[in-house]
């Protein structure tokens, strides 16, 4: 039986879960301590204040078992993670995360021998003084290694966090914040560390305090109860445990590879060929996902979740093979069930097939898209509850049966600027122009109810500025300049649609499709405004004495109920 058949010890969602746990505990430790770095820019003082509760904190029995055991699964797990690849061909972000993560322990091994080894053993106490006077006046390499401790943690944390969070449909509100947050609490925390290291070489110049030379425990003369001991003793006494920490991550990286490289000598006599639509074949070991096949055979292959399962991005069609699949895990079936999935299709980044099949990639990425991973043109599709904006003028063909081409120009650019700007105004975004139509979508970045009633105040705004530009072109026009406006709420899955230039982010679906057809319900209803009554409830709007219907729509098994407005009531929204 090969290692692959095993029922594994823990499962990757368990050990995932362990991850982020561990990871969190980890990020607290951090921002708590970049924080008490910060109340450096007060005083020396308010920072050792800060630090007695931050030890409390995390220097008891509890504190400290939470911490080191958080800091040691996650070591292992990450350890784990990287062995269970089977291809170490990644994206870029990936291949980011997971570097800086190996960095982190190599980083901090001095700084942990250095306050808790010396305070548990020795009994230092590691002042904010002593140890900004190490780190700033007699080993400023130490220091400046200490700061890009901070800077490589700190990123690996966000990162961390942003690849947890993403997919919550509340993330894009809170992410501007949460990025703002990111950025200026380790500037503070630098600036912080600047500040004090500033006020303990005005102290030593004052006091004429002369370190002794020869690294980062060279200042500290003595410790515990058997009096003095010189700095360069102290190095000394303290390389075991250097030597210690040091040699069991390397020993940890030097047998993950050994593994590794066991176990690719040993699979290459028990390989399979993943067949694509396309041509192209991958002998890839049993074991290997269709994704990590893709990617050791260099075809793209899309997954917007970085093969954790969630986005269904990477998802494949079965041709042939379906006998040599094992059945979806409940992480696989979960998303399959999601979207909705036939039987033949499956996630690539979970299935492991036991032989031969061919597969067709059902979103492939095109040669084009040499664009930034983060960027708005390669925004990745994803589900989204949303507000479709739909709005057209009335008896546009009659307004421009007797008019010169530059004049229909002025009249729309007239009347796209009004919605345009009113639009963007109460935080929506344009999607489109469609001749004298648009389309707009609210809710990218707020909660559904704040988008609902920002496209409800929108719409009134708008119908009533569209009727003050028609009273100023009123003896230019040969009928009166009307507009109309349909909104519809719910589920639509949002992305990045097009072809080079003209890609651009919008949304497609069901409510996309409802929110137009309650514009032309406006038109036949000659109203202003017609919204759905998920709209109604979600913004919480009053709607005594608005009359309503239930009309039919197209794919629909059941009647929606809407809600019509004339201008003249329209007020009530703006």
């Amino acid at each position: 039986m090969t290692t692959e058949a095993r029922t594994p010890i823990i499962s990757d969602r368990i050990a995932r879960k362990f991850r982020l746990g561990s990871g969190l505990v980890i990020f607290v430790f951090v921002t708590m301590h970049l924080a008490n770095h910060s109340l450096g820019l007060i005083s020396l003082r308010a920072a050792d204040h800060a630090q007695h509760w931050f030890m409390a904190v995390w220097r008891n029995p509890v504190g400290t078992i939470l911490l080191y055991g958080a800091l040691i699964v996650h070591i292992l797990l990450a350890l784990r993670m990287l062995y269970k690849r089977r291809t170490l061909v990644m994206p870029a972000g990936e291949a980011f995360q997971i570097v800086t993560g190996l960095l982190v322990p190599v980083l901090l091994i001095d700084h942990i021998i250095g306050t808790r080894i010396l305070h548990d053993i020795y009994g230092y106490q590691d002042s904010y003084r002593a140890i900004v006077h190490s780190l700033w006046i007699t080993s400023p390499a130490n220091g400046v290694r200490q700061t890009i401790v901070l800077i490589v943690v700190w990123i690996h944390g966000c990162i961390g966090i942003h690849f947890w969070l993403r997919y919550r449909s509340w993330y894009t509100a809170v992410a501007p914040l949460m990025l703002s947050f990111a950025i200026v609490l380790p500037v503070l925390a630098l600036l912080g560390f600047a500040a004090m290291g500033r006020t303990v070489s005005h102290e030593a110049a004052q006091n004429d305090e002369r370190g002794f030379a020869g690294g980062y425990y060279s200042d500290m003369r003595s410790y515990g109860e058997s009096g003095s001991v010189p700095g360069r003793q102290m190095v000394s006494a303290l390389w075991p445990y250097r030597a210690g920490f040091y040699g069991a991550f390397s020993a940890s990286i030097i047998g993950l590879f050994a593994f590794r490289t066991h176990r690719k000598l040993r699979e290459r006599q028990h390989q399979i060929a993943v067949r694509y639509a396309s041509g192209e074949v991958v002998h890839a070991p049993r074991g290997f996902t269709v994704l990590e096949a893709s990617r050791l055979g260099g075809i793209p292959h899309y997954s917007v979740c970085g093969g954790k399962g969630q986005c269904s991005t990477c998802r494949v069609q079965i041709i042939e093979g379906a006998d040599n699949l094992p059945p979806p895990e409940a992480l696989e079936q979960k998303t399959l069930n999601r979207i909705g999935a036939t039987p033949d299709v499956r996630l690539a980044c979970q299935l492991r097939p036991t032989g031969n099949i061919s597969v067709v990639p059902l979103l492939t990425p095109m040669a084009e898209s040499a664009i930034p991973v983060y960027s708005q043109t390669a925004s990745p599709g994803r589900e989204r509850e949303i507000v479709v904006f739909f709005c057209d003028l009335r008896h546009f063909t009659t307004l421009t049966e007797s008019r010169l081409p530059f004049d229909i120009v002025f009249l729309l650019n007239r009347y796209f600027a009004i919605v345009g700007r009113i639009i963007e105004s109460n935080g929506g975004r344009m999607d489109k122009f469609i001749g004298d139509g648009a389309m707009a979508l609210f809710g990218l970045r707020t909660t559904p109810q704040e988008a609902n009633r920002q496209a409800l105040k929108a719409a009134a705004e708008i119908i009533r500025e569209i009727d003050k530009l028609g009273e100023e072109l009123a003896d230019e026009l040969s009928v009166p300049l009307e507009i109309v406006v349909g909104l519809h709420t719910g589920l639509a899955v949002v992305g990045s649609m097009g072809y080079g230039n003209v890609k651009n982010v919008t949304a497609i679906g069901d409510t996309v499709n409802v929110a137009s057809r309650l514009e032309s319900v406006a038109k036949e209803f000659n109203r202003a405004l017609v919204f759905s009554e998920p709209v109604a409830n979600l913004s919480g709007v009053d709607i005594t004495g608005i009359e309503s219907r239930e009309i039919a729509v197209r794919g629909r098994g059941e009647p929606l109920r809407v809600y019509i407005l004339p201008k003249e009531e329209i007020g009530r929204f703006a």
